[in-house]
């Protein structure tokens, strides 16, 4: 496998459960992805959420997409460090792709907006079949 693969199994398994840490205490929770590319994976969110300062704080982070299927299905694991990306562009691309945005009344220049990426790390797929081989690594970035 190739990293283009791992960017064609997150855009079309958008979910993500994210992994981060708060001191000494880890913290999980499902986020959607904005979109994946040749780059990177990117991700929006907001400086009310607790999210931001855990990353600020430690910005090593690990997250898994998965694909359900009548066994247990697949699963794309990927950890690295994440990048916040203040750049009114893509603030721009995201409040458009999001329309609900909007809603909440952000605008690009909105300084609760944040969009970070991680641009390099290291990524596996795991399924019940290679469930008890090695881990095959894809390095990205």
């Amino acid at each position: 496998m190739e990293f283009i693969d791992c960017v064609k199994f997150a855009n079309e398994n958008t979910t993500a459960w994210i992994a981060t840490v708060e001191g000494d205490q880890p913290r999980v929770r499902a986020f959607g992805l904005w979109f994946a590319d040749e780059t990177g994976f990117y991700f929006q969110t907001s400086t009310i959420k607790e999210i931001v300062s855990q990353l600020r704080d430690n910005p090593r982070v690990e997250f898994a997409f998965h694909q359900p299927d009548e066994m247990t299905g697949t699963m794309l694991r990927v950890s690295g460090k994440v990048e916040f990306l203040d750049d009114l562009e893509l603030k721009k691309k995201v409040i458009n792709d999001r329309p609900f945005l909007k809603e909440f009344g952000m605008t690009p220049q909105d300084e609760r907006l944040v969009i970070f990426r991680v641009s390099e790390g290291e990524a596996h797929f795991w399924n019940w079949e290679n469930n008890l081989l090695p881990k095959d690594i894809i390095k990205f970035g």
